[in-house]
């Protein structure tokens, strides 16, 4: 689950890490409004999930209330990587000194939360990761012992920052780490975390990715999540109760278990296809929640051919053929379907896909193999049809 820039700050609010005094507006109208409220030079910022939204036209700043109108209906009218602009934040502008990058993430290396703080900020961190490693400081926490006051003045020491900042950095460090730990966050970051002209702290932005499997204890931010952003796809899933992921390839996969999903897409890859979607119907999927599995994978106008691949243990692989079937019978059988099964009732629902016309194999790379020689197959009968 993903926040938008203004719902991380208003969780940083409540929880003391100081933030510029803004407004969230969805028309010009109230562009104008709020700077006049704010009063002063305002940056209007775009609210979508994308990164590089300056670089992109998606952040300007205003010196006036008209302009700030101006500005917002230009933002509010773009699509930005592809995403439609429908909220804007407009915020009065900082009087800003220097510019850091601070966040937490779990590194799964590690099994453990890492805090990451370097001085050059307002960037992408990757980037300065890469191209200047001795910038970028990394403290593993052990989540027993938590995030000692001290660690985190020595790392601001060894960075160079301040001394008269140290407390500060210090509160705001304390603070982000328990409002990760609390959220239930895989990532959590304020970049850039500014040094004003007062010599304070404050978060000019902010990031937070919430873990979807805390949905039920994170009421509050699965009810905020904008998802009108989503693909038609993400959205059914999300209704269906599976996880999807769309990616670029032309095979469709339909896995339970995040592993075996994995390897079914290292598979494709392994004989030559790329994989068009990461779907995990999970561990106790009804005929229906398949059913709908496949309607969602076929929807992908890139998908030319079905690849499922089931290790039926919960899900009997009865269901599962029952699924499917259901599903072609619905929506038509135009989409090859290929078949690895393995598990409970594997003779039944062989027998159930044999009579359909389906193909249905026991080993996993017959089966990858089957799937990708479909897709090769029909991009050549393509080539040959352009050729001539």
């Amino acid at each position: 689950m993903r926040l938008h820039e203004y719902q991380a700050k208003e969780l940083f609010r409540s929880m003391g890490i100081p933030v510029p005094e803004g407004r969230v507006i969805s028309t010009p109208t109230e562009a104008r409004e709020a700077a006049e409220v704010l009063g002063g030079p305002v940056v209007v910022k775009a609210q979508v999930h994308v990164g590089g939204r300056g670089k992109a036209g998606g952040i300007k700043k205003a010196h006036s209330p008209e302009e700030a109108e101006q500005m917002a209906e230009k933002i509010l009218s773009m699509d930005l990587k592809g995403l439609p602009v429908r909220k804007c934040l407009v915020e009065a502008c900082s009087d800003i000194q220097e510019e850091m990058y601070l966040g937490f993430v779990v590194d799964r290396t590690q099994r453990c939360p890492v805090l990451i703080f370097s001085r050059s900020g307002g960037v992408d961190i990757e980037e300065v990761a890469r191209t200047e490693p001795d910038k970028v400081l990394k403290l593993a926490i052990d989540p027993q012992i938590g995030l000692p006051g001290y660690k985190l003045r020595a790392m601001a020491v060894k960075a160079g920052l301040n001394p008269k900042l140290l407390n500060a950095f210090q509160r705001v460090a304390s603070t982000l780490y328990k409002l990760f730990v609390n959220r239930d966050a895989t990532l959590i970051e304020i970049n850039p975390l500014t040094v004003t002209g007062e010599k304070s702290l404050l978060a000019l932005d902010g990031k937070l990715l919430v873990d979807d499997n805390a949905d039920y204890r994170q009421k509050d931010i699965a009810a905020s999540v904008d998802r009108s952003n989503l693909s038609p796809q993400e959205m059914q899933a999300k209704e269906a109760g599976v996880s999807y992921v769309k990616l670029d390839g032309n095979i469709g996969c339909i896995v339970n278990g995040a592993g075996l999903a994995m390897a079914t897409m290292d598979l494709v890859k392994y004989f030559g296809a790329e994989p068009a979607n990461f779907l995990d119907i999970g561990g106790g999927a009804k005929e229906e929640q398949i059913a709908q599995a496949y309607k969602i994978v076929v929807s992908d106008p890139n998908v030319k051919v079905v690849f499922v691949n089931i290790f039926g243990g919960i899900v009997r692989c009865d269901r599962v053929a029952r699924g499917l079937l259901m599903a072609r019978k619905e929506v038509g059988e135009d989409v090859p379907l290929v078949v690895r099964l393995l598990g409970t009732n594997l003779e039944e629902a062989l027998e159930l896909l044999t009579e359909a016309g389906v193909s249905a194999r026991e080993e996993m790379e017959d089966a990858a193999q089957e799937a990708v020689k479909f897709v090769q197959s029909l991009e050549q009968g393509k080539a040959e049809v352009m050729e001539q």
